[in-house]
């Protein structure tokens, strides 16, 4: 019985990854449809106006009006050209080639094709909106999130010589603004900092935080450590936790470990717990890119940070995913913890004492402020990198992502030189 009753507990659990990643998907068809929709509902209307015209054309004719009636079908024409009310596309669309591809790879067709799939896709679109209460969720407002966004100003500055890392961005959080800048949009590896939206796709995919994310029971649930995520991380080389195989640990534990230790075991743990296998994780990174606006300039290919040509990102986009992570008072919690302890299991009783040395090392360092949650990263490539946030005295926020240093040591007194300079 109870060996029954802990595989129905494991069905729940798995019954419940099921709903979450389901949901997901969901509003990611969504957006798709809401996307593809656009294109085809302007050429609609486009449409409609044009065969008003032209009816317009033909009942002046048959009245032997031919002339007059060219001449306001042409003033028509020009007035829905120039911006009449309610058109917002353009003509070249009624002229679309049959085997044109339409956005999301369907053929457009034209005439009374074009408004088919145009009204396929408005009741589809339709249908995706629907509440799943069943409820027709009128007066209800559009719960589409703001994409937050820094930019460059004439006040913005190139780095000083003394820091020596080749990219860099260090931005006022509050107003949205890039202080100061060195190739922040060009592409490089993010080595472990990759880690943040590991973090941040989990916490979001499991449904974790809230401001009680401390009573989410989902944290209390444990993942079994497997030989492949051993072996993965023995022969890529990789940083890890500790854990062993067969190791039953919490998936706090695996939060906290993908972190502050930079933890492979931890990551690849916490990613097959949450979607079934490293790969399908992976999607749902690349899916929250484009939920953040990111995905023309980054792109994941592991939840590790190990260098891939089709694993790049920038220290901008870097920036923008650890502001979304911050948000999150639980993947705040995780990044600004400077140790942790993980639970007691058979293989270590008390537990593994786990530390985020960047914290530890710039904490008594002068910022002109305290740096509240930090993420480091190494590879070849990208040489040391990090990514932080601080607040100055006032409790305003500022967030600093560097890349291409020569070491830790010079990485840190990178951010440290930065913070000095901007932080009031």
């Amino acid at each position: 019985m109870y060996n029954e009753r802990i595989n129905e507990t494991e069905e729940e659990r798995r019954r419940r990854r099921r709903r979450r990643l389901e949901e997901m998907k969901r509003e990611k068809r969504r957006a798709e449809l809401i996307q593809r929709k656009i294109i085809p509902v302007a050429a609609l209307a486009v449409f409609i106006l044009a065969a008003i015209g032209i009816g317009g054309l033909a009942a002046r004719g048959n009245r032997g009006d031919q002339s007059e009636s060219s001449d306001s079908s042409s003033g028509q024409f020009a007035s829905a050209k120039s911006g009449n009310p309610g058109v917002d596309g353009d003509y070249v669309m009624l002229t679309m080639p049959p085997e044109t591809e339409a956005p999301g790879g369907e053929s457009a067709g034209t005439g009374m094709g074009l408004l088919g799939n145009a009204a396929d896709i408005g009741a589809a679109a339709a249908e995706t909106d629907k509440p799943e209460d069943g409820s027709s969720g009128e007066g209800s407002e559009s719960l589409q999130p703001e994409i937050y966004e820094a930019v460059s100003t004439s006040a913005t500055t190139g780095f000083a010589d003394s820091v020596i890392s080749e990219y860099g961005v260090i931005i006022d959080v509050e107003n949205g603004v890039i202080l100061s800048e060195r190739n922040a949009r060009s592409a490089m590896s993010p080595a472990s900092m990759t880690k943040i939206l590991t973090v941040l796709t989990a916490a979001d995919a499991l449904g974790i935080g809230g401001d009680d994310w401390r009573s989410s029971p989902v944290l209390n649930e444990t993942f079994e450590i497997t030989i492949d995520i051993t072996d993965y991380s023995f022969v890529n080389g990789c940083s890890n936790v500790g854990f062993e195989v067969g190791e039953k640990v919490t998936v706090r534990d695996l939060f906290y470990g993908t972190i502050l230790p930079s933890g492979a075991d931890a990551a690849l743990g916490l990613a097959c717990y949450v979607a079934g296998s490293h790969e399908a994780f992976v999607e749902l990174m690349n899916q929250k890119l484009a939920e953040l606006g990111l995905s023309e300039s980054t792109h994941f290919t592991n939840c590790v940070g190990l260098y891939d040509q089709n694993h790049y990102s920038t220290v901008y986009d870097i920036a923008m995913i650890l502001k979304t992570a911050a948000d999150n008072p639980f993947c705040r919690d995780v990044l600004s913890a400077h140790t942790y302890r993980t639970e007691a299991t058979a293989q270590h009783p008390e537990g593994l004492v786990l530390s985020n040395w960047f914290l530890r090392r710039i904490e008594d360092k002068d910022t002109h402020g305290e740096v509240i949650c930090g993420k480091t990263g190494y590879v070849i490539q990208s040489k040391s990198c990090a990514a932080s946030l601080a607040a100055d005295v006032n409790g305003k926020e500022y967030i600093c992502v560097t890349a291409g240093s020569s070491g830790s040591k010079p990485c840190i007194n990178d951010h440290v030189a930065l913070y000095q300079t901007w932080l009031n």
